[in-house]
C-alpha cells in the first residue's frame, strides 16, 4: 500500500499527517521543524511512500533539501493553491489536505 504524507511548517514545529490510498488517515504526529526529527517518522519502514508534499515557502525550502537529499520522493505545493483547497485553517487540517492532495 501506498502512502501520501503532508507537512505543514511552522518555526518550531512541523504536523506530519500520513494518508493511505483510500485517504484514511493511518497517523498523525508533530515534530520539531528539525531534518533528523522528521526523518524518524519519514524513514519508517512500515510506511512506502509514493510522495511526501511540503508547501513551497522560506521555512520549508532548507528541509525539502535535506529530506530530498536523504532520498525522499518530494514534491512541493504552491502556497496559493493550497489555500484555495482549505476552509480550516489548523494545522492538523491543513496537514490532511496536503497529504490528501499528493494521490
Amino acid at each position: 500500500m501506498d502512502y501520501f504524507p503532508g507537512l505543514d511548517v511552522s518555526v518550531r514545529d512541523t504536523s506530519v499527517c500520513i494518508v493511505d490510498d483510500t485517504g484514511r488517515i493511518t497517523r498523525e504526529v508533530k515534530v520539531a521543524s528539525e531534518p533528523d526529527a522528521l526523518l524518524a517518522v519519514l524513514t519508517n519502514p512500515a510506511y512506502r511512500f509514493k510522495r511526501i508534499g511540503l508547501e513551497a515557502g522560506p521555512l520549508s525550502q532548507w528541509l525539502f533539501s535535506a529530506l530530498a537529499e536523504a532520498g525522499l520522493p518530494m514534491i512541493w505545493v504552491e502556497t496559493r493553491h493550497m489555500w484555495a483547497v482549505l476552509k480550516a485553517r489548523s494545522t492538523r487540517r491543513i496537514a490532511m489536505t496536503r497529504a490528501s492532495l499528493r494521490k
